[in-house]
């Protein structure tokens, strides 16, 4: 089995993420090359050495420019806020490492572009970390639309509903500040939907939105990761600088219809990945806080037993499943993670563009970037305007 040497910059919540896929994918896919945890990165030298020994890296770095240059480095893992994706990921292009980057994948169009074209040009593979594609009922869902099942697409509605700033005193967080994160629940949340509705239905034609921040300042924190922050409710407040809720209606170029809402503002929603398909034939419905279930309706059942049945996509014949557990034994959250990893690894091995790649990234970071133009001037908006 041949060695993929991999160097990792972030070690908070996506960092113990693909930490976790790395550690699993010799496991579980043995066949595939495996990946060697070579050095994480952080520039908290405490911190990021604390995850070296906690995550299992061999070295730890404080500056992400030594790692990408080291010739042990085969694989350059981008997991840092946003702001930095496309200096590290041009930079590793320039040193020749293969690139994972996770998404949105930079904080613009223009920025997502650059980085395309620079690890095109430098010959590297490159994968953006849409991770939700990698559930087995997803997958699913993705071959009974490829097989004509559910018959012309007509609908496709998503969701990605979270709750964890309804509290106004939750502290400002890097995901809250526009110069960082590039946006709030459109580009962190919506950006999910919107990679989900390519994968399973087509490419966007046209999209028109509304979004709003409910509350404009928060208090400063005083520690942040991922998720969640400390700070004093007395804390000098800062603005926040995204959107708390963006809804927008979008035309595919299939000519099906679609409608897709992410915010941060709906109470008892933890993790509501959520999108319902509707076809000629029947329907998928999905739900990720349920994730290894897909509910299919075709129209084709005899009329008296007609209606949604639940499928439990853990069989042997699933995707991905074969390699875990027996059948209604389920997985979770962290094993999208490491199929991801799989197919990147398979790519790497196979030397082919893994899936989702920048291509998928850039196109993403249009679609996001037509609803924000359509709601500041109030229009649909075409994806071809932003080209």
């Amino acid at each position: 089995m041949s060695i993929v040497r991999v160097g990792m910059i972030g070690y908070k919540f996506m960092g113990k993420a693909h930490s976790n896929a790395y550690r699993a994918l010799p496991m579980f896919f043995p066949a595939v090359w495996k990946p060697e945890m070579k050095a994480i990165c952080g520039r908290d030298a405490g911190g990021v050495e604390q995850a070296r020994v906690q995550f299992g890296w061999e070295s730890a770095e404080t500056d992400w420019r030594d790692m990408v240059t080291r010739d042990d480095i085969d694989v350059v893992d981008i997991n840092a806020p946003s702001d930095a994706h496309k200096e590290i990921a041009i930079a590793a292009a320039a040193a020749g490492k293969h690139i994972f980057c996770e998404k949105p994948l930079a904080l613009n169009l223009a920025d997502s572009i650059e980085m395309l074209n620079a690890a095109e040009e430098a010959g590297v593979k490159h994968m953006v970390g849409f991770n939700y594609r990698f559930s087995p009922a997803v997958q699913l869902a993705k071959k009974l639309i490829s097989e004509g099942r559910i018959g012309t697409i007509y609908h496709f509605r998503g969701l990605f509903l979270q709750d964890w700033i309804v509290d106004p005193t939750f502290p400002l967080v890097w995901r809250l500040q526009k110069e960082i994160a590039g946006s709030g629940s459109h580009g962190d949340l919506g950006a999910h939907v919107i990679d989900m509705a390519r994968f399973l239905v087509g490419e966007f034609q046209e999209v028109i939105g509304m979004s709003e921040t409910f509350v404009k300042e928060r208090p400063i924190p005083s520690a942040m990761t991922g998720l969640s922050a400390k700070g004093d409710k007395d804390a000098p407040l800062g603005a926040v600088t995204v959107d708390d809720a963006t809804v927008f209606l979008a035309r595919f170029a299939g000519g099906a219809l679609g409608s897709i809402e992410a915010t941060r503002f709906a109470p008892g929603h933890r993790c509501t990945n959520s999108f319902e398909i509707n076809g000629s034939k029947g329907s998928i419905k999905f739900d990720f806080e349920r994730l290894n279930e897909l509910e299919v309706y075709f129209t084709e059942d005899a009329v008296d037993v007609q209606g949604f049945r639940r499928v439990l996509a853990t069989d042997s014949t699933h995707a991905y499943m074969d390699a875990w557990w027996p059948a209604g034994h389920t997985i979770g959250y962290e094993h999208t993670f490491t199929h991801e990893m799989r197919e990147f690894m398979l790519a790497i091995e196979e030397d082919r563009q893994p899936v989702p790649n920048f291509v998928d990234g850039v196109e993403c970071q249009a679609v996001l970037e037509a609803v924000d133009k359509s709601i500041e001037e109030r229009r649909w908006v075409a994806i071809s305007e932003l080209r």
